[in-house]
């Protein structure tokens, strides 16, 4: 496979990557110093500036987490480390030693994994398909689990001070690190649309709302956004207790205790404190933002409604089968009668039956997966797309397009499936696969006008012509599947039958 390399001057010094298969690539840049030793649970610093040319050739650490999530193939896993904060690029491949083309939009990519996993090097984040077609291409790590996305800033002293919402910090520091450095890579950093999948949906959501992110990015695309993520600092604090006992601390040494837990048992203890959660039902994820502090002012889907997110044209939206992956993996969603009925016991009488009306034959199996969905995706999508479609373009969408083999396996168009349209996964081997032949022209073709929209969007703020904006009453959804159409306000009973429920407000 003929390979050369290909260098680019940052802020803190040349990086050289590796041309193949049309694209240049750019593993593993630091955005920020490691937050290590003393700057764990801080904010971002800057990167160290280094000499000489530092080799992006291969993918570096991954947030700490459990090690079966941190798989790239066959037998063979990525390294974790707390030293993580890195991002990859991949441009179109360039004929001299510099970019020779205008400056291109750029995508930026937030993986999903519940804030508790997940890596930018999961092969299917690749991007070089999207680079193919002409943008630049950056995927980012950040802080996971207690490390980043636990709140444990109540735990704070005078001597160890931990910083709140580390994981958007980071976020915001890898979206300035484009700002200043993109331009080397022949992206426009006046054009980046950030965009995410599941928790990395919520994320991109988030950063909608925080003030200092304000010109950091033009557009913004939320993929099946997940709910109840987001608490108030009394839960964060309550949260912040439970997981510092956990780990052992005493009434008054939680700080220390954090500061010398191995990143072993920082994972070891969240898992006991999710498994806790699931059982309690406290009022929400033990994972996520917190709104309040100096980044995060107010919970961001208020924020919006008020107008005082960021106005940037939106698309937002979810698959048909939202619910169906967790009945088989990762049984974190209330998606049995059980499960439900304990979700639902604090709401009032008429909210419980006006949901459970919603899904005609609940308490039947196929009626508890979609409620299920609902509650963690749906929910999200219809709150998001309510309160910013009054201040801004938005674009809602559903995703309903799955093989047979997907259909067969009683999966569908599921959680994260439309990831495989997005970054072209119907082409490779295991696209192929999924496929069995006799999908592949249909998936080739959903494939291509989920990446022309998103491609369209990312130069112009508009996903095509034929996509009406998001308005009440009409309120219109793409339906993206083998005959891609728009339907009117679709599930109109199950949107409305939701509004103003909260685990928060529990």
């Amino acid at each position: 496979m003929h390979e050369h390399t290909v260098r680019a001057s940052t802020g803190s010094g040349v990086v050289e990557g590796f041309t193949r298969s049309g694209v240049n690539r750019w593993r593993s840049i630091p955005y920020a110093r490691p937050p290590v030793g003393a700057l764990r649970f801080r904010a971002p610093q800057p990167p160290q500036p280094w000499r000489g040319v530092r080799y992006c050739h291969g993918f570096a650490n991954c947030a700490p987490q459990q090690r079966r999530y941190t798989m790239l193939g066959v037998g063979k896993y990525q390294p974790m480390g707390e030293d993580c904060l890195t991002l990859n690029v991949v441009t179109p491949q360039w004929s001299g030693t510099e970019p020779d083309h205008e400056p291109l939009p750029v995508m930026f990519f937030i993986h999903g994994g519940g804030y508790l996993l997940g890596s930018s090097a999961t092969p299917i984040y690749d991007g070089a398909a999207l680079a193919r077609r002409g943008c630049v291409y950056v995927s980012v790590n950040y802080r996971l689990g207690a490390l980043g996305c636990v709140d444990l800033s109540s735990l704070s002293t005078p001597d160890t001070p931990i910083a709140s919402n580390l994981f958007l910090r980071d976020l915001v520091m890898a979206l300035c690190w484009v700002r200043d450095n993109i331009g080397a890579f022949g992206g426009d950093p006046a054009n980046v649309t950030i965009f995410g999948e599941s928790a990395g949906a919520h994320a991109v959501a988030t950063l909608m709302a925080v003030p200092v992110a304000e010109g950091l990015f033009a557009q913004a695309i939320s993929e099946s956004p997940a709910s109840g993520l987001v608490s108030g600092p009394e839960t964060a604090a309550k949260i912040a207790g439970k997981f510092a006992a956990l780990l052992g601390a005493g009434a008054d040494d939680g700080a220390e205790t954090l500061m010398r837990a191995r990143p072993r048992d920082l994972v070891d203890a969240l898992d006991a404190l999710l498994e806790r959660s699931l059982t309690e039902m406290d009022g929400a994820f033990s994972l996520g933002p917190t709104f309040g502090d100096d980044l995060l002012p107010d919970d961001p889907v208020a924020a919006m409604r008020r107008g005082a997110a960021h106005k940037v044209p939106l698309i937002v939206g979810t698959n048909a089968d939202e619910g169906k992956l967790f009945t088989r993996f990762m049984k974190l969603l209330p998606t049995t009668e059980p499960a439900i009925e304990r979700l639902l016991s604090a709401a009032d009488p008429q909210a419980r039956e006006r949901i459970t009306a919603a899904y005609p034959g609940y308490p039947r199996a196929d009626a508890c997966v979609a409620l299920g969905g609902d509650f963690a995706f749906g929910t999200a999508a219809w709150q998001i797309a309510e309160a910013h479609a009054a201040h801004a373009s938005t674009y809602v969408y559903r995703y309903d397009y799955a093989p047979r083999t997907l259909r067969w396996s009683g999966l569908g168009a599921t959680h994260a499936t439309e990831l495989l349209a997005v970054f072209d996964i119907y082409r490779t081997r295991f696209g192929s696969a999924l496929t069995a032949a006799m999908d592949q022209r249909s998936a080739l073709q959903v494939s291509r006008d989920v990446q022309t929209r998103w491609r369209s969007f990312s130069r112009t703020g508009v996903p095509g012509d034929d996509w009406p904006r998001y308005t009440a009453p009409e309120r219109p959804v793409l339906v993206f599947d083998r005959r891609t159409r728009v339907e009117h306000d679709p599930h109109a009973h199950r949107r409305t039958a939701w509004e103003g429920f909260s685990l928060a407000s529990r």
